[in-house]
């Protein structure tokens, strides 16, 4: 299929999980929820966010959706904490994943992956291009994230090139889930405290929908760009 034609399924996913949220929010008890969590990670103070950090680490290196935990970020710390929250913590949790796939089950996973052409294009790019591949692949995501940490663990990118490429790379998407999170906490917000809180919630929606389009433009650049050395395009998994 045409790459043109491919839907990414970071964006199916984020659609996905604003119509469940919009319908959650009427007809579940999604605000008080909300405010049971931000009461109780927030009465943890700094170990809220250390248990938070691990949580992350964890999810990652057992290939749990990292989606649901950064939006959680997001609701219960906004984007200034939430934001390099969720950046380190995925980054702890992509090299400890990237050093499990290279150091203990390098054998195994090189067997899974020997078979499908999209995964020998990118290792043939890594090899050639080292770290701009990965960071191309980070902010269009060819190959979901979890899966990526392991894959790069079997190549031949050195942990100091990748550490960094993944750390820049995920920002971007990381920012506009962070954002949706932040989005709930100041609707939240515009509930409790009338007019002010409602400006909030307004000049949130405002960010988001810039955050999204910055992303949106940010991934079709690094799909091209992919594209121009021979990753993605018409290669099938």
């Amino acid at each position: 299929m045409p790459a043109s034609k491919n839907v990414s399924w970071q964006w199916v996913l984020l659609g996905t999980i604003l119509v469940a949220v919009i319908v959650g929010w009427f007809l579940l008890p999604v605000e008080e929820w909300a405010k049971s969590f931000n009461g109780w990670i927030k009465g943890l103070g700094v170990w809220g966010g250390v248990i938070f950090a691990g949580i992350y680490v964890i999810a990652t290196v057992i290939l749990a959706p990292a989606a649901p935990l950064t939006i959680v970020a997001g609701l219960a710390y906004g984007v200034g904490v939430g934001f390099p929250l969720v950046v380190v913590s995925a980054t702890l949790g992509a090299t400890l994943a990237f050093l499990v796939a290279r150091y203990l089950v390098r054998n195994k996973v090189a067997r899974l992956l020997k078979e499908r052409p999209k995964f020998a294009a990118v290792d043939k790019a890594i090899s050639e291009e080292g770290w701009k591949v990965v960071v191309l692949l980070r902010l269009s995501p060819l190959v979901p994230f979890n899966l990526q940490n392991y894959f790069y663990g079997v190549t031949d990118i050195k942990l100091w090139h990748y550490v960094p490429a993944t750390f820049f790379g995920i920002m971007p998407g990381t920012l506009l889930y962070v954002y949706l999170g932040a989005a709930g906490q100041a609707a939240l917000g515009g509930e409790e405290g009338g007019g002010g809180g409602a400006l909030k919630w307004g000049l949130f929606a405002v960010g988001l929908l810039a955050t999204i389009i910055v992303a949106v433009f940010v991934t079709k650049k690094a799909k091209a760009k992919l594209a121009d050395i021979g990753v993605g395009g018409d290669s099938q998994d």
